[in-house]
């Protein structure tokens, strides 16, 4: 048994939701720590603020000659070296495939920047917005869930959290208020899946 939960966080882009866990584990709000840091990405911020919190991390780009299972395979053989205990997809711009989820049944977790079922896939935000000026969308919201297969944004859903859209709102005030509510539930979640249980070991499920 193991008293602090190890996180793995993947990534694409900027990193505030990364920041976010890594501040919450630093301030003892988690009992978690993040272990290890993947992005399919070189040259992104969030891996300079992994770097600067001490968290290990890799750059696995795709290959042009593998397919998605190709990729993902080598994604799981990364991924095991930290013996994460959950999976976290914090802006992780690539749909997995069975080849890694089989590891981690019931252990990886996404955040969506939309409601359940309203928004799937990419630029949920900007989609939002733009329904909203087309005087129909009055508020769009956050969703965390699990990742147990290959739908996209349709996992069991852990939380969720409404964001209005104001009348006066530009696209930059309503990011924001949606960047600060990802970073709320995202580790709200977190929290209580670290108080939830202890994790026990295997942390893998062998195939």
């Amino acid at each position: 048994m193991t008293d602090r939960v190890r996180l793995l966080v993947m990534v694409s882009g900027n990193g505030t939701n990364l920041q976010a866990i890594l501040d919450a584990c630093a301030d003892g709000w988690l009992t978690a720590d993040v272990v290890g840091v993947i992005s399919n990405k070189a040259d992104v911020t969030a891996l300079v603020r992994a770097a600067k919190a001490g968290v290990p991390t890799v750059v696995l780009m795709p290959r042009p000659e593998e397919d998605r299972r190709q990729y993902d395979r080598r994604l799981g053989d990364i991924a095991r070296t930290f013996t994460p205990d959950l999976v976290v997809l914090a802006g992780f711009m690539r749909v997995l495939s069975m080849e890694f989820l089989a590891h981690y049944p019931q252990r990886v977790v996404n955040l969506h920047p939309a409601l359940p079922g309203e928004l799937v896939g990419t630029h949920a935000i900007e989609r939002a917005f733009a329904e909203s000026r087309d005087n129909w969308r009055t508020h769009s919201g956050v969703t965390v869930h699990l990742v147990p297969d290959e739908g996209v944004d349709t996992g069991p859903v852990l939380a969720s959290a409404v964001v209005p859209i104001h009348a006066d709102d530009t696209l930059e005030s309503f990011t924001e208020r949606m960047h600060q509510q990802e970073h709320e539930l995202l580790v709200q979640t977190l929290g209580a899946l670290c108080r939830q249980q202890t994790i026990e070991q295997p942390r893998e499920v062998s195939q």
